[in-house]
């Protein structure tokens, strides 16, 4: 291995097939990665084996997955590796990138791992902070419905509990629930009524506002959470912008390299 040490930071996202979201959202928090650690080599990876094959096809674009990103540093000579996954929680995807990369583990001096967006409590204080500034300017009386993505990995259960930190920090009015996990729109519907706002904004809890986001949160079919917040009577505005797009997230993405970083090497 090369005595000089050569430490880069892997950028590991699920990936987005919609430009737009790719720039805004992804590429947006590789950069301030980047602009804060001006040091180290940078590198990307995305997960989604379709999102990556979809892009290959339509728009002859390569994207490397992580095994092909960890051969790449190989190859440019890197020894030390701290990987920040672009992942909102210690979910299926966050395992599964784990196992790949450490299929690499006797190539590099030392691999080190940054924690998704949602790990310790402070990162939740950090998360609920970043999306109030967001949306301090939603009027009195009015609604912030967040759609999460779900999973059926035991990580879902931090979905629930961030509805009630929520409210629990003084912020009674934003409700958060997934599409494919618990909460769901039922329960949403149920607590939203309740509250009774005079308005209700969507906006996608995810990195990206990517498919989930147009077509499961502000699509026109029946199911969509704007036809179903409309059906029962809700003024309804959705915003298309995903947690990438915060400058406060992506904060928190820098300040989890830079915990690894300044941490020792055991």
């Amino acid at each position: 291995m090369n005595s000089e040490k050569k430490t880069a930071v892997l950028a590991v996202s699920f990936g987005t097939s919609y430009p737009a979201a790719r720039k805004n959202c992804i590429e947006a928090i590789e950069a301030s990665i980047r602009e804060a650690l001006p040091d180290c080599m940078h590198y990307r990876a995305w997960t989604s084996k379709k999102i990556l094959a979809k892009l290959k096809n339509r728009d002859s674009l390569h994207i490397d997955n992580v095994k092909e990103a960890m051969e790449r540093m190989v190859s440019d000579g890197i020894t030390d590796v701290v990987v920040q996954p672009t992942h909102v929680i210690n979910g299926i995807e966050n395992d599964e990138m784990k196992k790949d990369v450490l299929c690499f583990s006797d190539r590099f001096g030392s691999i080190r791992f940054g924690t998704p967006l949602l790990t310790s409590e402070e990162d939740q204080e950090l998360v609920i902070n970043a999306i109030a500034e967001e949306f301090r300017s939603l009027p009195s009386g009015e609604a912030l419905v967040l759609m999460g993505h779900g999973t059926t990995h035991y990580a879902n259960s931090i979905y629930a509990a961030l509805d009630f930190r929520f409210k629990d920090m003084g912020y009674p009015h934003i409700f958060l629930g997934t599409v494919e996990a618990y909460p769901g729109i039922d329960q949403l519907l149920r607590m939203v009524k309740s509250y009774n706002p005079s308005r209700v904004t969507l906006a996608p809890f995810m990195i990206v506002a990517g498919d989930h986001a147009n077509h499961d949160m502000a699509g026109d079919s029946p199911d969509s959470w704007l036809s179903q917040f409309e059906n029962v009577g809700f003024s309804v505005r959705p915003v298309l912008k995903g947690l990438g797009e915060y400058k406060g997230i992506q904060e928190i993405f820098v300040r989890h390299v830079q915990e690894v970083l300044n941490s020792p090497i055991s």
